[in-house]
């Protein structure tokens, strides 16, 4: 979710033109949104530039927001979406960039920005616009936590939710890193993809996933666990978590966050991580560049692949939403204009 300074102000004077915006207008459940037709921003200022966003992400995580309970709630109103990929349509002085270039932009589910240059990424001419909006959240949750679980090549790693965006980028990255994977989702249908986009192993984890992970690593478990689940699902991982593992802790989708028993972490000498990639942002953002970087390149020569399963025109934000909310989505949604 954005909040983009220009976002109300007036449009060039004898243009008359309105924008499409998706709106969080009040806490509740994703049905409550509303897209509206407002004035398009103004013309950018020194350090500005102008973007006209063709394709955007959404995630899970937003409806967490919508409902009010995200860890760093904002009040409404506020704009939904997250990265979003566009032209550059206008640029103010002294710009480093040029009018016809691609960037990333975190402006969220609006046709056009103004945002400060400094806080969009240059992307390569000739990039796919709709994986380019997908692979950031994901991908440098699951880099960055993959890097501080410290996993190592042959070890394995057990992914949950990993038909979901965040856990198919943790399939995806955790197999560049030689891991083996083993995925969990919540259909054979979904596992299917997962085994086509390389899982070594899949378990549909609704009857269960201890007694599988601990035949599949011949009774010892799992080395490192990626969790955006929670709940029941942090649970039973308790007791499939080799020694000395790791859990990465990335969320609680399911609606209640993890509770620890630290006896389970004395017995097997495990590792509890918990991490955002905003706490990276803020912590530490030469890292969080550098992981962007290398992401960055990873896509551009093909050696991750962000998985786009659905696709929606704004007009339809509900309607994408509620496949979120159903479950029925492989990896990224994206909407277009």
């Amino acid at each position: 979710m954005t909040c983009l300074a220009h976002i109300t102000t007036g449009y060039p004077i004898g243009e008359v033109r309105t924008m499409k915006v998706v709106f969080c207008e009040k806490f509740g459940t994703h049905k409550d949104l509303v897209v509206r037709e407002i004035d398009p921003p103004s013309s950018p200022a020194a350090g500005e530039i102008t973007v006209d966003v063709s394709v955007r992400s959404i995630q899970f995580s937003d409806i967490v927001r919508i409902q009010g309970n995200y860890q760093d709630n904002r009040e409404p109103p506020f704009i939904m979406g997250g990265d979003g990929v566009g032209v550059v349509s206008a640029v103010g002085e002294g710009s480093q960039l040029a009018e016809g270039d691609i960037v990333l932009t975190g402006a969220g589910c609006v046709e056009q920005a103004t945002v400060p240059e400094t806080s969009v990424l240059p992307l390569p001419s000739g990039i796919d616009m709709a994986a380019a909006s997908s692979f950031r959240a994901g991908y440098t949750t699951a880099l960055h936590g993959l890097q501080l679980s410290r996993i190592q090549p042959g070890e394995s790693l057990l992914v949950h939710g990993a038909a979901g965006g965040m856990g198919l980028a943790a399939v995806d990255i955790g197999k560049l890193m030689g891991a083996r994977v083993i995925a969990t989702a919540s259909s054979d249908d979904k596992l299917a993809i997962l085994s086509s986009l390389g899982a070594d192993h899949m378990i549909n984890y609704s009857d269960g996933f201890r007694d599988e992970v601990k035949s599949l690593t011949n009774g010892r478990g799992a080395d490192v666990i990626f969790d955006p689940v929670g709940g029941d699902v942090f649970d039973e991982s308790m007791r499939c978590i080799a020694p000395y593992g790791r859990v990465l802790i990335v969320g609680f989708t399911s609606g209640r966050p993890a509770l620890a028993k630290t006896n389970h972490l004395l017995v097997k000498d495990a590792q509890l991580i918990g991490y955002t990639m905003g706490g990276l942002m803020r912590h530490d953002p030469k890292k969080h560049e550098i992981n962007v970087a290398t992401l960055l390149d990873w896509l551009a020569h093909g050696r991750i692949s962000p998985y786009i399963s659905h696709q929606f025109p704004m007009d339809d934000i509900v309607d994408a939403y509620d496949v979120l909310v159903g479950r029925k989505v492989v990896g990224k949604v994206v909407i277009t204009n």
